[in-house]
């Protein structure tokens, strides 16, 4: 490219950037689709060359923009930062994006009542291109309570392919990062209670792929997936919540039994109360049956402090015992 044409590439950015800066909403909007239009698919070297070596400075007036425009086409606003932040061969981007509180943002939206599921589906795209980046990428996500956030987005979310999009981001978030890893297993371990069955589903599939702990890999695979297929069929009445109780309670009686440490570390996230909760209901034995058999088995592995007895019974064989001869 020739000086002449350098200066009338330059000229051309300064005015472009001055307009956003002028313009409205609906200015910016129409900026924002002919940006999306005109440069989908576009390198890192291709983006700058078309801005004349400081297409950074529109990503932070974009980025800056969303931070307190959120839900102004916001759908507009993730693809054009899609854009940038899939740029190939360079990181810069992607380094501006999460300085400028990107990742906060992208959180946000997840987190806000009143996002769209398409945008919430956006968001998490975004956030795996952030995590598919590396290890620090990967910990500024989990530092911004990111793990928790998309959790929830997984269990509450309207659509399944939403739902399908945050298990994937939870599983790249567990791979590559030891700090966080585990927070990853432990968070999940806890939703198994959820009231969904497509996001139980996709709970267990999860824990299954992420084998954070050895005694993952021992867990039943052809009892997983029948369990999984039972509850999206049985769909009548209270039943799946149920059968979730019961599923529930297997697995946790299935990574006990593997491992006394892992023991340790479920009775540290309250199980005993919801496995005695879950033995009391006498509307589904084999939830029952199930907790009776975890309870059991925790028992048996792990020594519990007087203050943790007192806490959930007084004498934990004699109740269990026979509560357990009851239900069988």
């Amino acid at each position: 490219m020739s000086t002449q044409e350098q200066q009338a590439n330059i000229g051309k950015v300064l005015s472009f950037l001055r307009e956003w800066d002028r313009g409205d909403m609906r200015v910016r909007g129409r900026m924002l689709s002919t940006f999306v239009t005109q440069n989908t698919g576009k390198t890192f070297y291709e983006l700058e060359l078309e801005f004349a070596q400081v297409a950074s400075l529109f990503l932070a007036r974009l980025t800056t923009w969303m931070n307190y425009m959120l839900g102004t086409f916001l759908g507009l606003q993730l693809k054009a930062l899609g854009i940038f932040l899939s740029a190939s061969c360079h990181d810069q981007y992607l380094m501006n994006f999460l300085e400028d509180g990107g990742a906060l943002t992208l959180l946000d939206i997840l987190s806000h009542s009143q996002s769209k599921d398409d945008d919430k589906a956006g968001a998490i795209k975004l956030l795996l291109t952030v995590s598919k980046a590396g290890r620090k990428y990967k910990e500024i996500i989990c530092e911004s309570h990111g793990v928790k956030v998309i959790g929830e987005c997984l269990f509450t979310s309207n659509r399944d392919e939403t739902k399908e999009a945050a298990s994937v981001l939870l599983e790249s978030l567990s791979h590559g990062n030891p700090r966080y890893q585990d927070q990853v297993y432990k968070y999940l371990i806890t939703c198994m209670t959820c009231s969904s069955p497509k996001s139980l589903q996709l709970i267990l599939h999860t824990l299954c792929i992420i084998q954070v702990k050895p005694a993952i890999c021992q867990c039943a695979p052809e009892w997983l997936w029948l369990q999984c297929k039972s509850e999206m069929t049985e769909m009548t009445g209270s039943f799946p919540v149920l059968v979730q109780q019961a599923a529930a309670a297997k697995t946790i009686r299935l990574l006990a039994e593997e491992d006394q440490e892992l023991s340790r570390e479920l009775l540290s996230l309250g199980v005993i109360q919801h496995l005695l909760h879950t033995m009391g209901n006498r509307e589904h034995p084999d939830g029952q049956i199930q907790a009776s058999l975890t309870l059991e088995v925790l028992q048996c592995v792990c020594v519990f402090s007087k203050k943790q007895a007192d806490d959930t019974y007084d004498d934990f064989s004699q109740p269990f015992g026979t509560n357990k001869k009851k239900i069988l």
